[in-house]
């Protein structure tokens, strides 16, 4: 199976949103990669349930909303009900990961756990199995356009091998400072889908930049 390739609307033009998830919808883009911050668990704030609500109307592809929050519990029922279609939480952000998993699944949506540049991929040895996506961040959580940390390829290699050495079906996505010079490296090194803000929305053509990196 190839690649996923999943633009995060952060990087976005917000005063043109339309125009950008349109690009998206006619490209060969699989998802919309959305990022909700709280100001709390990442010095940053983005997207609320409004805006997702907004994006879920115009969107033709799926939803894959990335929470760096603190407490998400509290919250997984409305993004379910805004129109997420995978949520992803962060190991560091919950007490009790495998009931938020679940929290997860019984409201419809693909389980996500991310981890952050500092946390070991055998954090997730006794819950991989009911994971379906890990999304490795790549750069520490909160802002756009950060270099991606090069030891991320090692740990791409570890979670790939905790994966098949746990027989299970969960997929890698990796998330920041992908480019369309790393990208392929990314792939081969174990990843299933790309996360890509600037290299697609600061490119001069994004649905050539969006082809690149989807081949």
């Amino acid at each position: 199976m190839t690649h996923r390739l999943s633009p995060s609307l952060l990087s976005a033009d917000f005063a043109n949103l339309i125009e950008d998830i349109n690009i998206v919808n006619k490209s060969d883009a699989d998802w919309f990669h959305i990022d909700v911050m709280d100001g709390v668990f990442v010095p940053n704030i983005s997207f609320g349930m409004p805006v997702i609500k907004h994006i879920k109307a115009h969107a033709k592809k799926p939803l894959d909303v990335h929470l760096m929050i603190v407490d998400p519990n509290r919250y997984i029922k409305e993004f379910a009900d805004c129109g997420a279609d995978i949520l992803t939480v962060h190991y560091e952000a919950c007490t009790h990961l495998h009931r938020t998993i679940e929290l997860i699944k019984a409201n419809g949506m693909k389980a996500g756990v991310s981890l952050n540049p500092h946390t070991p991929v055998n954090s997730l040895e006794d819950i991989i199995n009911d994971i379906d996506i890990v999304l490795l961040m790549s750069v520490n959580p909160g802002f756009g356009g950060q270099k991606f940390i090069e030891s991320s390829f090692t740990k791409i290699a570890k979670l790939k091998d905790l994966i098949i050495s746990s027989g299970a079906n969960t997929i890698i996505e990796v998330d920041g400072g992908v480019t369309l010079s790393n990208a392929k490296a990314i792939v081969k090194a174990g990843a299933d889908v790309l996360v890509v803000g600037n290299a697609i929305f600061g490119a001069p053509d994004k649905c050539k930049a969006i082809e690149y990196l989807k081949q």
